[in-house]
């Protein structure tokens, strides 16, 4: 499994908007609901450090690529006002306690 994490990291000068931000991932969240090759994905907020970090658990790495495309960066910077880092990351073990319900 891989690991994807964008962080989008706001400036004294860009307009951090949790409101925003909530609003974004909740229209965002049927496009990734039965997404083939992933198993979860995480919007999350840090106000205190003025960022959005958004984390997916991908099957695969050629998943995990598809989300680092420029189409897809070029879209999620003018949605979210910033340009994301994004970090890939092996993921050596994953507990999923829902999974267990």
């Amino acid at each position: 499994m891989i690991g994807a994490i964008l962080t989008f990291r706001y400036g004294e000068k860009d307009n951090f908007d949790p409101g925003l931000l909530r609003h974004i991932a909740e229209t965002a969240r049927p496009t990734f609901e039965g997404m083939p090759g992933l198993r979860s994905k995480t919007f999350t907020i840090n106000a205190a450090r003025r960022e959005a970090v958004n984390i997916y658990v991908w099957e695969s790495e050629d998943a995990a690529r598809r989300l680092s495309g420029e189409q897809v960066m070029e879209r999620v910077t003018t949605l979210y006002g910033v340009r994301p880092t994004v970090d890939l990351v092996e993921i050596a073990v994953l507990v999923d306690n829902a999974a267990r319900r």
